[in-house]
């Protein structure tokens, strides 16, 4: 295998691919570089199908930590299970590339990307993308396509492609956008309240840029020459076949219960009216193929309802449960159901539930981010959870699955753009939405609990943020655009097409495309209705609860936020942390000092103590005044004077002396923990403090003794 490299001007940049010199006994391989980030992708496939009832594509992203000069972190020190990120990349690789495998196709497939190195300004997992279809077009490997992506913000008023770290910081959107020449086919990302018609804009650059980097790999592939595809058993039933299972199909009869009402429902009439059909179709087939013809039969069985619930919607103008395109389903919407947690809502959407439920930590409790690509911390978490029983099913209980990792991360990044600033709310904020039913656009319920648990939390949000899961039914005579799809709608349809936003705008996006993609034209009439629909959800929402709880649940722990002078934090922390160790112990709170603003934050349960701690570091820190009376507390009696606690490790000396009237036993007069009222003198450099009683006789200067004898006349006596 002969060592190539190509290079493609693009944002600016040389985007460079190499084939031939690493993995070479991979089935396809290929390298690609931009700037300094460099991404390894390799594709390999078994000889024999599987047997299994479904395309087994895996796509792996190997994050390793080399790649940016790091040594991992744990006791092992070397890479573990993916991480978060590994999983949303490897999800986007997947989503492009998986439908443009052909049909009747079941080996076994393995995508691995492995980033080699990595800076900030040049994404490895858009690389990944266009890496998958270079790897797998210069292989023996059965695909059909040429794809790439890019990503893409909007900054200083016009898209950008390729965005580097610090264009990102002021980009009004975030997006990662897949495609062939010929359309857009995957969208994800996030936006600060984007109008629709920006996104489009962006979206035409992004496209622009998607060609120029397929025809570049179409030149690779020219000069590469053609290669050879693999012989594979196609697993589908004859032209024969199809049409004895097609007879025993009464398609009206099929439609009628489609309509029938409830998802349960509509499942039972469906799957006795399945195995009707199978039970005839399976009639005098040999033993030995049976358990391969019912597993086909029953594919494309499914392939005749996906045509009839898709005529019954573009010829009847109505789809399974008796809506048209725009229609959204019943929505309920609760808040405060549970009575122990910080924030809850219920937020049902015909037969779609989510409850989300808020909880409010301090600042000990965001999550520590340690990857390739940062290191940092996180203060709002949005985790989803999808159990079983939410679709009436028997599973195992696992870790979490990569489809909740894709469903929360999506959530999180549409409902983080109304989060207030730290400085403005001092918690740590984690969400998690549980799905209770599931009949389509969970994710979107997801975001719409969210928000009404952030103002039921009395989280200071201004505005509500709702989501909303599109479709669409392409057919030869015509195109329809459909409106909160059910869960039917997205696994037979062409399009699962999310937006999430507010009043104002867009703040979540992800769209994938079965097909070959979708034109301008639609994208925006699908854009538009899904507006409308959002507008729609909103005002239930905002009807539900309009603006925050004024105060926080009791259950919540009360956090106080204020600055000190950074030359103050040492004080604050005292030596070896002995100081803030007793505020914590002595008040019952936890107090976090962020040493770089001289921020500190305090976060107790009882909001008495904590404001007590406040009062304490305030007083502590409050500079003393002479000639300022001050009430303090007596620590320590000594023959010559008792020693008084002014504020917060302030102590000062109140002598004999300057008692009101004559004292001979301090202890007489005193006792330990006694509150007196005293006059602070001067302060000292080293931290002296004098002290006297208001009503007593301020020394004189000329230091005369009890007698009024000034020092010459004392020693004169003495003589």
């Amino acid at each position: 295998m002969a060592f190539k490299q190509w290079k493609l001007e693009i944002a600016g940049r040389d985007l460079i691919v190499e084939h031939g010199k690493m993995a070479r006994q991979s089935a396809g391989s290929a390298v690609v570089r931009l700037g300094d980030t460099v991404v390894l992708i390799t594709a390999n496939c078994k000889k024999s199908a599987s047997g299994m009832d479904f395309f087994p594509l895996t796509v792996e992203f190997q994050e390793k930590f080399y790649s940016s000069g790091k040594i991992p972190g744990g006791f092992l020190k070397r890479e573990g299970r993916p991480g978060d990120t590994s999983i949303l990349a490897a999800r986007q690789i997947d989503r492009p590339i998986r439908p443009l495998f052909p049909d009747g196709f079941y080996n076994e497939v393995q995508l691995i990307a492995t980033v080699l190195s990595i800076d900030d300004d040049n994404p490895a997992d858009i690389l990944g993308i266009l890496g998958a279809s270079l790897a797998l077009n210069l292989s023996d490997i059965p695909f059909e396509g040429v794809v790439s992506g890019v990503k893409v913000g909007y900054v200083d008023g016009k898209p950008v492609v390729f965005p580097t770290e610090e264009e990102l910081e002021k980009s009004e959107i975030e997006l990662t956008v897949a495609g062939s020449k010929e359309a857009i086919v995957m969208v994800e990302g996030e936006a600060k309240e984007a109008e629709e018609e920006l996104m489009l804009e962006a979206l035409d650059v992004a496209h622009e840029a998607i060609k120029q980097m397929c025809e570049f790999q179409e030149k690779i592939f020219e000069e590469m020459g053609p290669y050879e595809k693999m012989d594979y058993e196609v697993l589908v039933l004859s032209d024969e076949e199809k049409n004895k299972l097609e007879s025993f199909v009464d398609k009206e009869e099929l439609k009628k219960r489609m309509l029938t009402e409830g998802k349960k429902n509509t499942e039972k009439a469906l799957g006795e009216y399945k195995e009707q059909v199978l039970e005839q179709f399976m009639e005098g087939v040999e033993e030995e193929e049976q358990t391969l013809k019912i597993r086909l039969a029953s594919e494309y069985y499914e392939e005749i309802l996906k045509g009839v619930m898709r005529r019954s919607i573009v010829e009847d103008k109505k789809r399974s449960d008796g809506r048209d395109s725009k229609t959204i389903r019943p929505i309920t919407c609760e808040t405060g159901i549970l009575p122990r947690v910080h924030g809850s809502a219920l937020f049902t959407r015909g037969e779609t539930q989510s409850l989300g439920i808020l909880t409010l930590g301090s600042g000990r409790d965001v999550q520590y981010i340690d990857s390739i690509y940062e290191e940092s911390e996180k203060n709002f978490m949005l985790h989803y959870n999808f159990p079983p029983f939410s679709v009436g099913e028997v599973k195992r209980m696992g870790s979490t699955s990569r489809r909740e990792i894709g469903h929360g991360h999506l959530a999180e990044r549409s409902v983080k753009s109304i989060m207030p600033s730290v400085e403005d709310f001092p918690y740590t904020v984690r969400i998690v939405s549980e799905i209770l039913e599931s009949n389509g656009s969970s994710s979107m319920a997801s975001i719409c609990s969210a928000s009404l648990s952030l103002m039921d939390a009395g989280v200071p949000v201004k505005k509500h943020v709702a989501g909303i899961a599109m479709g669409m039914i392409k057919e030869p005579d015509e195109t329809v655009i459909l409106s909160d799809i059910l869960g039917m709608e997205d696994h037979l349809g062409d399009m699962d097409f999310k937006v999430a936003g507010t009043r104002d705008g867009i703040t979540g996006f992800q769209m994938d495309v079965k097909v070959s993609g979708i034109s301008r034209e639609i994208m925006s009439q699908a854009l538009n209705q899904a507006k409308e629909g959002r507008l729609h959800i909103l005002d239930i929402m905002y009807n539900t609860l309009s603006q925050p709880r004024e105060n926080l649940s009791e259950y919540a722990p009360v956090a106080i936020s204020f600055d000190i002078p950074e030359e103050s934090i040492g004080e604050v922390i005292g030596p070896g942390g002995k100081t803030i160790k007793f505020i914590t112990a002595e008040f019952d709170v936890k107090v976090e000092i962020d040493d770089e603003k001289g921020k500190v934050n305090i976060y107790g349960d009882d909001a008495k103590k904590s404001n007590a701690a406040a009062d304490y570091i305030h007083r502590m820190l409050e500079p003393l005044e002479a000639g300022k009376e001050y009430i303090g507390k007596i620590t320590r009696i000594e023959k010559y004077g008792v020693f008084v606690e002014l504020a917060p490790g302030k102590t000062g000396l109140l002598h004999v002396s300057n008692m009101e009237g004559y004292v001979k036993d301090p202890a007489a007069k005193f006792n330990m923990g006694d509150e007196v009222k005293v006059v602070c003198g001067k302060v000292e450099q080293g931290g002296k403090i004098d002290l006297r009683e208001p009503g007593a006789k301020k020394k004189s200067s000329s230091n005369s003794d009890r007698r009024g004898r000034k020092p010459q006349e004392r020693r004169d006596n003495r003589k």
